[in-house]
């Protein structure tokens, strides 16, 4: 070897190691950075709901008054509530309180947390084991449409997936209502609480979280076909159909790790949909969840309690927001 190619591979791993070095340092950075934008985020969420309820017509003190109650008596009330102060001024005082874990106290005098103590841990139970079952489900029908491009599965899949989607969660969970309770039987039509506050029995959950996957793993599944399509046009996927792999296993063993970040920010993404259609479905199967406490406190313009459901789950949201951040900086910084 010339003395040239010895002193370059020499270089080579000092090069090497000083840059994963520099990429590990940056990683404390850029987790704070994830963090900090994901917090603005929530901030900024949580003050237009609080101007959202101020500019709907009416307030806590008039939607919680008595029949007979007088114009002073509701004023009083509104003292009462804090309500004649600035709507800046009580959200500041909201936020202050937050990080305390204090939700603040709602129009009727209870504790927001004692209010979501119960309905909250069940809509996580919700939405998490539709997460769940909507990522098995999308990487198992995009890999298995990717593994006949252009064929007639792929087609189907692709089509049914665009039709999933686009059927609302309220339709979905209509059809499952006639089919499997009022047709045929298999499953309650409404969700009974037992003595802890929670479904008092597991078959319960079935049409509330297929309700949720089924449009939800139409749009996933899209995703992770259209990252697995681009994978294919790389050089290292090329390499690998060229080689001879049977098609399976260049898509799971080469295309599907490059497609790992776009499919964790598009599944990430769903989250918010996922909650957001939950509140819609726990109220058609009447789920003991933030659906039916959310409804009310919108009826009653109970900002305190309204921005309580909203900062626990943007909460939730942002962690899996933030899980897929760390997954995309970690996987593409490690191919830099």
């Amino acid at each position: 070897m010339s003395r040239t190619g010895q002193q370059r591979a020499v270089a080579a791993p000092v090069t090497t190691g000083a840059a994963a070095a520099q990429r590990r340092a940056r990683l404390p950075l850029r987790l704070a950075a994830a963090v900090a934008r994901r917090a603005l985020m929530l901030v900024i969420l949580l003050a237009v709901v609080f101007a959202a309820v101020e500019l709907l017509p009416g307030d806590a003190a008039s939607a919680s008054s008595e029949r007979g109650d007088s114009a002073a008596d509701v004023e009083a009330r509104r003292h009462l509530l804090g309500l004649d102060r600035p709507v800046w001024e009580r959200f500041a005082d909201w936020m202050t309180a937050l990080p305390t874990g204090d939700l603040g106290t709602s129009a009727r005098g209870q504790k927001v947390t004692d209010l979501l103590a119960d309905p909250l841990p069940n809509t996580l139970v919700l939405g998490g084991t539709a997460f769940v079952l909507t990522v098995i489900a999308s990487l198992a029908l995009g890999c298995w449409a990717a593994t006949r491009p252009g064929r007639l599965t792929d087609r189907f899949i692709g089509h049914t997936s665009t039709a999933a989607f686009a059927i609302p969660e309220f339709v979905v969970s209509v059809a499952l209502l006639l089919v499997l309770s009022l047709w045929t039987g298999w499953l309650p039509a409404v969700t009974l609480t037992g003595a802890d506050g929670s479904p008092a029995s597991w078959t319960m959950l079935v049409m509330p979280v297929l309700a949720l996957v089924i449009p939800q793993t139409g749009w996933n599944t899209r995703i992770v076909r259209g990252a697995l399509a681009d994978q294919a046009r790389t050089p290292h996927v090329e390499a690998a159909h060229l080689d001879g792999l049977p098609l399976a296993q260049v898509v799971i063993r080469h295309a599907l790790p490059g497609a790992v970040p776009a499919i964790a920010t598009g599944i990430a993404t769903s989250t918010g949909m996922l909650l957001g259609g939950a509140v819609v479905v726990e109220t058609l199967f009447n789920y003991p969840g933030i659906g039916a406490v959310l409804a009310s406190a919108v009826s009653s313009r109970d900002t305190p309690l309204i921005a309580g459901v909203v900062a626990c789950a943007g909460a939730a949201i942002s962690l899996v927001l933030l899980a897929a951040d760390l997954l995309r900086a970690r996987i593409l910084g490690a191919r830099s």
